[in-house]
């Protein structure tokens, strides 16, 4: 029984000693290290040298006199100075380069490119217009061709007015083909034709027929919807994180473009479905496929400034003749 117990108190100790032992040469040889730099001279320290007391004298008059500042130099700083600002922080530091330096060229996203979604969008409305103020009527139809087939895929509240917009797209593009296409090359020119033509619909009166609307009239049923379109867009793009969602922001632009010049009926209907409105993640995603969202949104943004201008042209010359109370 004895034994045994000193057998076991042994082991104990031995579990004990071990870390220990390693914890003590641990100690010893860093106490050793410790005492081997102490004891290094000046020179093995990285070859830094400390001055002594006759090396504390004046240096020589040549390397005491200013020197002169070179051309471009601030005043009160040496030529050779990384930095010098006496009067307040360092400048910033310009890396020097081999050539003259250049603004980064903006790379134009895949998204605005001719293939793609949002560029298939805008380059037709930008050739529609046109360098003597007018607007070009088969670009302006070719962009709300793209236009439609953008908006299609974001759910049934596009489908009451993209089918509505395609309607009168294809009304238009029978005048712009028809046998009377030499007055259908521009918005100007299709006005000035159908006044002479007698062709107008009094002003709040409406067709018996919507098929035989003036294409003035269908034109400025485009123009209402393209500025709905083009609030949307905006807003979209502009929202800030953690404010409206895209439903409540093209609801608001739905309310101040198109629910104006609807029945009741509608403008109830468009409401309800607002609340099933696409969330922002699924505009930017159609927008601009592949990209970051900083990217898509300065794209969206730039495709709602193209669709302003349009209506912004639009709209100044349809007021000058007077065609805005057509519908």
């Amino acid at each position: 029984m004895g034994v045994a117990l000193l057998t076991q108190v042994s082991r104990r100790c031995f579990r004990h000693a071990i870390p220990l032992a390693v914890l003590s040469l641990l100690l010893l040889y860093l106490c050793a290290r410790s005492f081997r730099e102490w004891s290094l001279p000046s020179s093995a320290l990285g070859g830094i040298r400390y001055p002594s007391a006759g090396d504390l004298r004046p240096p020589p008059r040549a390397f005491t006199a200013r020197p002169r500042p070179s051309p471009g130099v601030v005043s009160g700083c040496r030529s050779w100075a990384r930095s010098c600002n006496p009067e307040g922080p360092p400048p910033v530091q310009v890396r020097r380069q081999s050539g003259p330096l250049e603004a980064p060229k903006w790379k134009e996203p895949p998204c605005e490119g001719p293939q793609g979604v949002l560029g298939r969008v805008m380059e037709p409305f930008r050739a529609s217009l046109n360098p003597e103020g007018d607007v070009a009527l088969s670009q302006y139809l070719a962009g709300w061709r793209a236009l439609v087939r953008f908006l299609t895929p974001l759910g049934s509240i596009f489908a009451f007015a993209t089918d509505e917009a395609s309607a009168k797209v294809t009304a238009l593009e029978a005048r712009v083909h028809g046998p009377e296409a030499a007055h259908y090359s521009s918005l100007a020119a299709m006005a000035a034709w159908e006044r002479r033509a007698g062709l107008l619909e009094r002003p709040g009166v409406a067709p018996r027929d919507p098929a035989r609307s003036s294409g003035s009239r269908t034109l400025l049923l485009l123009h209402r919807a393209l500025r709905w379109s083009q609030l949307c867009l905006h807003r979209v793009a502009a929202a800030t994180p953690g404010g409206p969602d895209a439903g409540v922001q093209c609801g608001d632009a739905y309310r101040t473009a198109l629910a104006p010049h609807h029945p009741w009926l509608v403008r109830q209907a468009a409401r309800l479905a607002f609340l099933a409105f696409p969330g922002r993640g699924r505009w930017l995603g159609l927008a601009c496929p592949g990209a970051g969202e900083a990217e898509a949104r300065a794209a969206l943004a730039r495709a709602a400034a193209t669709l302003e201008a349009v209506y912004n042209r639009t709209q100044g010359l349809l007021a000058e003749r007077g065609l805005l109370g057509l519908a």
